[in-house]
């Protein structure tokens, strides 16, 4: 099983909200073979508490115009690691210490990764 191409669509959609905020390392991960609750998995970074708020409310509005709604919503408060459950996508943005700490990549090693065009993840991964 793979991720359904509307939690693709969606995935990419958030994905571009986050770049165009300077999220950095982002990432997807299709985790419909692990989980029956959602597809995919998209992991972001924040340099402050301050950019993860802000990549947060982008990538909300971004799919809202897309006629997503957030089933529930953790950790805006604090600003450190902020998870946007969307139903067929899961949006997680980390602080940037605490994406290493708790390093979610290597937790779902065995998923797929999807691949993000270039406007979708962070430039500095590239070069």
């Amino acid at each position: 099983m793979t991720a359904s191409t509307r939690a693709v669509e969606l995935t990419h959609a958030a994905a571009r909200a986050a770049s165009d905020l300077k999220a950095e390392e982002i990432i997807a991960l299709d985790v419909s073979d692990q989980l029956v609750l959602t597809d995919v998995f998209l992991i972001a970074s924040g340099t402050n508490e301050r950019q993860v708020g802000a990549i947060v409310d982008a990538v909300e509005e971004a799919l809202h115009k897309l006629g997503a709604k957030p089933v529930r919503r953790e950790g805006k408060s604090q600003g450190r690691w902020v998870l946007i459950d969307f139903g067929e996508i899961v949006v997680h943005v980390q602080h940037a210490e605490d994406r290493v700490y708790y390093a979610l990549e290597r937790l779902w090693k065995d998923c797929p990764v999807i691949d993000l065009p270039a406007d979708e993840r962070d430039e500095q991964a590239e070069a």
